[in-house]
């Protein structure tokens, strides 16, 4: 007898019968519901429950079918696990009904007259399509399901793209394709994204990090446009529902319970082009809020293991939404690590992009640990060994990590002081230039002991103005968001170039244009990690609004009509990208020396000012110009790379700049100037003409220029 027909021999009887079904005690683990030889095994945890029952639905039924209860020797420990045979998953739906005590001020919370979405469901049934209204008087609004692995991956594989090589371009599932002139087949969901991957090749992305798809609620949100009185949605979806299962109203086949096919596919087809897949995820909080939220899943099971709780009971608010997962227990570190490896090994996705992460290294009282746990333990684990790890590295109780995020040599951060410094300086406040110079370089006083590679460099990012805003509004607009305007950072260091919001200036648009495209060249031409907000590159606005987490409409929606209205700032931020790719000195991994190394004729980084090997430093300077060293001394043309050299100009008045010298027989070339004409501001890669004064440029107010050294030509 072999040992599988051992196993179907003792695991694949039952032992008992409840409530008309043939059953067995089942196995603690995996946890959730597993298909298993004639039946499904069911696997759930709870500590302080004193009866457990699985709920059994037909698929679309109002009532349950069936209630099974645990039995006593179905329960090892803290887990209730249990087979049921004879179960057609294609038309299951269940969850669990937990009895305990009600004692909010020890942490317990269990009601009885719940039926608890599954923690570790694959599939949930309740919002399959966008925007349907719910139906308020069923009882069971959601409804967990088994999924079907069978999907065809046709030999995908990870990309592994080196971190110094990525462009990341952050996008919402629904927002990219939902406007009516996207074009595609099924607006706003995984589909719709597919038939948008060639654009997405064009523009030179290679890395797409997608705002949250695991299940949310995008009802759960009670406040109404206060013109209109339309229904305002939660359109983000940083509120999970369930973790394990993909959010179904972003997906066309969703109604037929398709969505992780769909989902899948959409990675698979990513991959194939050369794009990696980074998912926003929200470990930090759940849907379930504070003690007036909804009873959904977690604070019915065990309310004291899953959430970090006060003295008396009450909840910890570090995320500014209600509730704080209680990371750092040993039950919701498994958690958390089970699903990050269900994601990687069953959707092949590349890498996380973590919510407010500084609350993962919270312990139970919300102290921040030396050493903790969750965080040692996602940088080791062997299934998450080559997935990228992306901090957000603060959280909303004030706890600011930027730079000492804990990182154990595998973690990356969204680098907030980039962004602040980049913002301040093309504004044109003093005093400025230094730290800049030191977030182009890669922040090595950050992650000196790690790599530029651990700082991912953004300008804008889906919480806040787009860059077309940035420079269009002094303030925040956000009154259609039903708060008052009370919602949404004021600290936006944005500068409206002299009129607030639309103009009918030229100069006042012509600036505007420049400022864009002054912000873009030094977030693709410092080293980090460059990451660009999807619609930045043909300047989509949303009016002022810095905090569109409820619009769903055309002030979140990529307007594809862009691509032509803006059509000088696509081809731009296309070249740059591209420009960053055929140059190795803008992608370097290393901190800078500022020294050059044997065989280099100039410094891996030099910086300069209005006269060459001279920066200024000064608090009332706007100006800053930097050199990167490339191609070794006597190399040939095409070996290695190319100098290069940036300089920014800040100032309302132009600046006359001498150049640095280079070795003999090179000359510097202009590749482009923000404060010129087009289409005399851009020229193609290799074939930059020649200055006519190689020994100096004159560069405009507001400006930004790039060159690039190379041998003379004949």
């Amino acid at each position: 007898m072999t040992g599988q027909d051992f196993r179907e021999r003792v695991d694949g009887y039952p032992t008992h019968r409840i409530a008309g079904y043939p059953v067995r005690a089942g196995r603690p683990f995996p946890h959730g519901a597993v298909p298993v030889p004639g039946g499904v095994n069911f696997s759930v945890y709870s500590d302080r429950a004193t009866r457990m029952s699985l709920v059994l639905f037909e698929h679309g039924g109002a009532r349950p079918v069936a209630e099974l209860e645990f039995p006593p020797e179905f329960r090892i420990g803290s887990v209730y696990a249990m087979t049921v045979f004879g179960l057609d998953v294609e038309d299951l739906q269940y969850g669990f009904r937990a009895d305990g005590p009600f004692d909010p001020a020890r942490g317990d919370r269990f009601d009885p007259a719940r039926v608890l979405g599954d923690p570790y469901a694959k599939l949930v049934s309740g919002r399959d399509v966008w925007g349907r209204e719910p139906d308020r008087s069923d009882l069971y609004p959601y409804r967990s399901q088994v999924v079907a692995e069978d999907f065809d991956w046709g030999g995908d594989t990870p990309l592994r793209i080196p971190y110094e090589d990525l462009v990341v371009y952050e996008a919402h599932v629904r927002g990219f394709t939902r406007h009516p002139s996207s074009g595609v087949s099924a607006p706003g969901t995984y589909a719709g994204l597919v038939e948008k991957i060639p654009y997405l090749v064009e523009l030179g992305v290679n890395c797409v990090e997608l705002l949250p798809v695991f299940e949310f609620d995008e009802f759960d949100n009670p406040r109404s446009d206060p013109v209109t009185g339309e229904r305002l949605l939660d359109y983000w979806g940083y509120n999970t529902v369930h973790f394990f299962a993909p959010k179904a109203g972003y997906a066309a086949t969703g109604r037929h319970g398709m969505q992780a096919d769909e989902f899948k596919h959409l990675v698979r087809e990513l991959h194939r082009a050369g794009l990696e897949v980074v998912l926003d995820v929200v470990f930090n909080h759940t849907a379930e809020g504070n003690e007036h939220g909804p009873t959904l899943s977690f604070r019915g099971l065990d309310n004291a293991t899953y959430y970090m709780l006060t003295p008396q009971g009450e909840y910890y608010n570090f995320s500014g939404t209600g509730n704080t997962v209680n990371c750092n227990h040993p039950v919701v570190r498994d958690f958390v690590l089970n699903c990050l490896r269900y994601w990687v090994a069953e959707y092949h996705v590349d890498g996380f992009r973590f919510d407010l992460a500084a609350i993962l290294d919270r312990g139970p009282d919300g102290t921040p640990l030396p050493n903790p746990p969750l965080l040692e333990q996602l940088a080791h684990d062997p299934v998450l060994r080559h997935t990228k790890l992306i901090a957000e590295a603060w959280d909303a109780g004030g706890l600011y990590q930027v730079g000492q995020f804990p990182n154990y040599g595998r973690w990356s951060e969204w680098n907030g002081r980039f962004r602040d410094a980049a913002r301040r300086f093309v504004k044109g406040e003093p005093g400025v230039a230094g730290e800049l110079a030191t977030r182009m370089a890669g922040s090595p006083d950050l992650y000196r002991d790690r790599s530029a590679t651990a700082s991912i460099n953004f300008v804008t990012c889906h919480d806040g103005f787009t860059l077309h805003d940035l420079v269009s509004y002094n303030g925040k607009h956000n009154e259609a968001n039903g708060e008052d305007n009370r919602d949404g950072s004021d600290d936006n260091l944005s500068w409206n170039c002299g009129e607030e919001g639309p103009t009918a200036s030229p100069h006042v648009a012509a600036l505007r244009l420049r400022q864009m495209k002054n912000l873009l060249l030094i977030l693709l031409t410092s080293q980090g990690v460059p990451m660009l907000l999807a619609g930045d590159e043909v300047g989509r606005t949303q009016h002022g609004n810095n905090n569109t987490y409820c619009q769903d409409n055309e002030l979140s929606w990529f307007d594809w009509d862009l691509l032509d209205d803006r059509a000088e700032l696509l081809e731009f931020t296309r070249a740059l990208i591209a420009f960053r790719r055929a140059h190795p000195s803008l992608r370097r991994a290393d901190p800078p020396v500022g020294a050059a190394a044997p065989g280099q004729p100039l410094p891996d980084v030099s910086w300069h000012g209005v006269r060459p090997w001279q920066p200024d430093w000064s608090a009332h300077v706007r100006l800053l110009a930097l050199l990167r060293g490339g191609r070794p001394e006597g190399g040939p043309a095409g070996a290695g790379d190319e100098h290069v050299y940036v300089a920014l100009n800040a100032h309302w008045e132009a600046h006359d700049l001498e150049l640095p010298r280079l070795p003999d027989g090179e000359t510097w070339h202009l590749f482009t100037d923000t404060g010129a004409a087009h289409p005399h501001a851009l020229h193609p890669i290799g074939a930059e003409p020649p200055l006519l004064h190689p020994e100096r440029y004159h560069l405009g107010p507001h400006s930004a220029v790039v060159l690039v050294g190379r041998p003379r030509t004949a």
